[in-house]
């Protein structure tokens, strides 16, 4: 187990964990909005106060690395990478999609054939989504996607599908299937990237400081999203 700071900057939320041993020892967050530039690194500060208070090593920084927005990402990573290069600790990148899926799994009582929608809005009808089982494995893979009535429908007819994040509130108007269940008002938080970061950091999985990037949302606007093989 390790002592990991965990920082969320994907959405207008922005919020920072301290865990240890996979428990949530220190949080803050702000969800009024477009505060990243000034809160990050109060909240940053905060944390690793706490840590010096408490005799606590750091081992890690875990940072969402999207998909989510130009601003919120790029502040997000910028404050992990330069925390990384001051305290000399290896930088863990969390998927955005994961920790929405996480959420509400903590948050539910799921059944162990449901699936996890979580999605990223884009414009329009627009989201970045993906699609994941209990065990977070990928059903099917993290993609940009434009939404109408059919979307899913194969994986609808033998799943109930839980959607949920700031992209599924337009999405609910559209899919009307009896097993698409909407999970409103799911908001990320720092706290809920804990299990992920505690995995990356057993299994090694660190990204490389000098050329790890996020996923932008503005990437995958550039072009036409794809439609799925899968109802879509």
């Amino acid at each position: 187990m390790a002592t990991i700071l965990n920082i969320e900057t994907a959405t207008d939320v922005c919020s920072v964990c301290l865990s240890q041993d996979g428990e949530n020892k220190f949080t803050n967050a702000d969800y009024k909005g477009h505060n990243h530039a000034t809160k990050l690194s109060v909240f940053v500060k905060d944390a690793l106060d706490y840590a010096k208070q408490c005799e606590m090593k750091l081992d890690a920084v875990a940072v969402s690395v999207g998909p989510g927005s130009y601003t919120g990402l790029r502040i997000g990573l910028s404050e992990a990478k330069g925390l990384c290069f001051g305290l000399d600790v290896p930088l863990i990148g969390v998927d955005t999609l994961k920790i929405l899926s996480v959420t509400t799994m903590f948050s539910k009582n799921v059944g162990p054939d449901e699936l996890f929608v979580p999605m990223i809005d884009a414009r329009r009808m627009e989201v970045f989504t993906g699609v994941y089982d209990l065990a977070l494995n990928e059903v099917m893979p993290n993609q940009p996607m434009i939404i109408d009535e059919n979307s899913f429908s194969e994986l609808l007819s033998k799943h109930k599908m839980l959607f949920m994040g700031n992209g599924a509130d337009k999405v609910a108007e559209v899919i009307k299937h009896e097993n698409a269940e909407f999970v409103f008002g799911v908001q990320l938080n720092a706290v809920d990237m804990i299990a992920l970061s505690e995995k990356a950091f057993r299994e090694q999985d660190f990204l490389d400081l000098a050329y790890s990037t996020p996923k932008y949302l503005k990437k995958f606007q550039a072009t036409t999203p794809k439609k799925s093989v899968l109802g879509l």
